[in-house]
């Protein structure tokens, strides 16, 4: 029994490979070892395999961070419209409220059109350019961009005797509407077109005003414009050249001069009778000749040349000649 406790006890050479006396001294060491070759191999760069649990203030801020980075980037990736639905969005859930209350009132709202109708004016006197405003400023550069020179009506309700007229556009010029079309804005024909002249009386901005202006209108359209009475028609008038007319009074001086010295001969002719026949007949061929030259007109003759200086012609100038080629189009 007593060899067996000594056994139990650690002695007569009997061993255990896990006994804690022996183990502890290489266990320590291989510890030591581990680390060295750990450090050895970490990186610098690479966290630790066993690192310390954050702060909760250090998290939440972390969290906060991202949240408003993500935010931003939400922000921005909207337009103006859409952001600030989205603020008003947030506003009404935060405060509470309904969406009618931010919605803006249209009944104000004003295109250029309406600015346009506003302030247009049929004919701009001076006194109209008085106090210039933004709204007139604009209906007064649209009325320069007009065509004045012929009108475009309305007679839809000529019966009732009242018309409407406004000026035409550059596209109606180039399509000839007004001109060479018929000027009724529902009527297209071409062919018999008068030009008529009418006094228009309108009120405008409370105001009664006049104006004469031209239009061109087909045959039924023209019985529409003269449905209660006649307007005026413009036809083309004849000019008569003031050459012709210089060089005809002239003419007829010299066939009134002639005329008195043919009467004068004559008498002559009476008191002298006994005069030889050949000189009679000489003055009556002379007389003769004389009222043939009359008669001719100027720069025909030769001898008209030597008689005095040539009458003076006119030249035309180039407002003249213009006036002359437009005078059948312009009616």
């Amino acid at each position: 029994m007593d060899n067996l406790v000594k056994v139990h006890g650690g002695g007569g050479g009997y061993d255990s490979d896990f006994s804690d006396d022996d183990r502890e001294g290489e266990s320590s060491e291989r510890g030591l070892k581990r680390k060295h070759d750990n450090e050895i191999l970490q990186k610098p760069f690479k966290k630790g395999r066993y690192s310390q649990a954050a702060h909760r203030s250090f998290h939440s801020s972390e969290l906060d961070r991202e949240e408003a980075r993500n935010r931003r980037a939400h922000l921005i990736s909207m337009n103006a419209f859409e952001r600030h639905k989205k603020f008003v969005g947030d506003y009404i859930l935060y405060y509470g409220g309904q969406m009618a209350d931010f919605k803006r009132s249209v009944s104000k709202d004003k295109t250029d059109q309406d600015v346009l109708r506003e302030n247009h004016r049929f004919l701009w006197r001076d006194e109209d350019e008085d106090d210039m405003t933004w709204e007139k400023e604009l209906a007064k550069k649209y009325y320069d961009k007009l065509f004045k020179e012929y009108c475009i009506a309305d007679l839809s309700r000529y019966k009732e005797n009242k018309f409407g007229f406004r000026w035409r556009t550059e596209n109606e010029v180039v399509s000839g509407k007004g001109q060479f079309q018929c000027g009724n804005k529902r009527c297209e024909k071409q062919e018999g077109l008068k030009s008529w002249e009418v006094n228009f009386a309108y009120v405008e901005h409370g105001e009664k005003r006049n104006a004469l202006v031209k239009l061109r209108l087909c045959p039924e359209c023209s019985f529409k414009l003269n449905y209660h009475h006649k307007r005026k028609e413009v036809k083309a008038k004849t000019r008569t050249k003031g050459v012709s007319e210089e060089n005809e009074e002239p003419s007829k001086k010299k066939k009134k001069k002639k005329r008195s010295s043919s009467h004068s001969k004559k008498n002559k002719h009476k008191r002298h009778r006994d005069q030889s026949t050949t000189s009679s007949s000489s003055e009556a061929q002379d007389s003769d000749k004389d009222s043939e030259a009359g008669d001719e007109p100027e720069g025909q003759s030769e001898a008209d040349h030597w008689r005095g200086p040539a009458p003076a012609v006119e030249e035309k100038s180039r407002e003249e000649e213009f006036d002359e080629y437009f005078e059948d189009m312009f009616l």
